[in-house]
């Protein structure tokens, strides 16, 4: 995607008193000297002015970056432009208060977030160029990162999450997480920004799947966020099958609803033919609901053994084969492709209820192989498989 206008002039900042002095202004809106040794007074003075109220803004609009243009537009006063706001990033730069929008992204093996920020390499190979030659202006269209204010919107950003109702799933689309923190991010770009610093604090790690952006989080019991695992992927296409389902009862059952609407409006101007199709129509849509909620119930039941069976690794395996299988592409995912992929995993589950039950009066220590047997139907480690 590309950068969205940041459109500041929508969210005035919140300018000090100075600003209705012109005078002052004045000053403040005049350039730089090229050297901050001819007065230093004079060039803190400004600086002290401008760098404050240059995050200020940021953090009024909820943003956690700017380009020179749109500071420029948004310090706009009485028909003028301030002169030295280039000269403002490059020292903020210096310090570390922000950093180019491209170098904070090439920093973390961020996968699809570095496509996301909309960057454009043409623009540092530019500046570069421009510095070399001996001229360090600042593109107006360079974005800058403000490197204090990405770390509050990532700790912001990882509360949301750890309130919400799905907190206990490791794993959301980047689209679930857009709508979870439309509140926190305004626009894509924060939010990639923000998950690329989460990212750097071991927070955080993302995923390609399929044509589906994942972002898995860490847990409260865990210092840092592990590797997206196949049975992470597996899970979350459960859980997505989940939704699914539960999406399509939800229809069949108002499709129902307007059948018998629609039955007893026909009965009441006497066609009772065309109302006797409706019920038989409703009949049809109601026999449907109910198998479809039976798959629903074998999902949840899944997920609820998967949950109730973390630490136990046997366990695990097994429905790691079932869960494997699951490889759902949700861009073109049907109800029926979903059935037949839950009657896989029941499948499985019964399988799995079974080996318990032989294990259990079994005094086997090589109850691992003996439950891949059950599950693949042949030795895992015999010859020729």
């Amino acid at each position: 995607i590309s950068a969205p206008s940041l459109d500041l002039g929508d969210v005035a900042p919140d300018f000090p008193p100075d600003w209705e002095d012109d005078e002052r202004m004045t000053f403040l809106f005049s350039a730089f000297k090229e050297n901050r040794e001819v007065n230093t007074t004079d060039w803190d003075g400004k600086m002290n002015f401008w760098v404050p109220l240059v995050i200020g803004s940021c953090r009024k609009r909820g943003a956690v970056s700017f380009n020179l243009q749109d500071l420029n537009e948004s310090f706009r006063r009485k028909g003028s432009m301030p002169l030295g706001l280039g000269t403002v990033i490059q020292c903020m730069a210096r310090c570390g208060k922000v950093q180019k929008e491209s170098e904070f992204a090439a920093n973390v093996d961020s996968g699809w977030l570095s496509w996301g920020v909309g960057l454009l390499l043409v623009r540092p190979l530019k500046w570069t160029l421009s510095t070399l030659l001996g001229n360090s202006r600042v593109p107006l269209e360079e974005s800058f990162v403000v490197i204090e204010l990405v770390k509050e919107k990532a700790a912001e950003l990882m509360r949301v999450y750890r309130s919400s109702p799905v907190a206990d799933r490791s794993l959301l689309s980047f689209q679930e997480l857009r709508a979870l923190s439309a509140h926190v991010c305004p626009d894509e770009t924060t939010l990639c920004l923000a998950l690329i610093q989460l990212q750097r604090e071991k927070q955080v790690t993302v995923l390609l799947h399929e044509g589906e952006k994942i972002v898995k989080f860490s847990q409260l019991d865990q210092g840092r966020v592990s590797p997206i695992s196949d049975m992470d992927v597996g899970i979350y296409q459960l859980q997505c099958s989940e939704k699914l389902l539960g999406d399509r009862v939800e229809a069949l059952g108002l499709e129902a609803e307007r059948c018998r609407e629609e039955a007893r409006k026909l009965l009441q101007e006497g066609k009772k033919s065309q109302a006797l199709r409706c019920l038989k129509g409703r009949k049809r849509v109601e026999k449907r609901a109910e198998r479809l909620y039976g798959q629903l119930e074998t999902v949840k039941g899944i997920l609820d053994r998967i949950a109730h069976s973390q630490t136990d690794r046997l366990v695990m395996q097994a429905y790691q084969a079932g869960v494997a299988a699951l490889r759902l592409s949700l861009k073109d995912v049907t109800v029926e492709r979903a059935e037949s992929l839950v009657d896989q995993i029941q499948e499985l589950c019964d399988t799995q209820d079974e080996v318990n039950q032989t294990l259990a009066g079994a005094a086997l220590n090589s109850s691992g192989t003996l439950l891949l047997f059950f599950l693949f139907g042949h030795w895992p480690f015999s010859p020729g498989h």
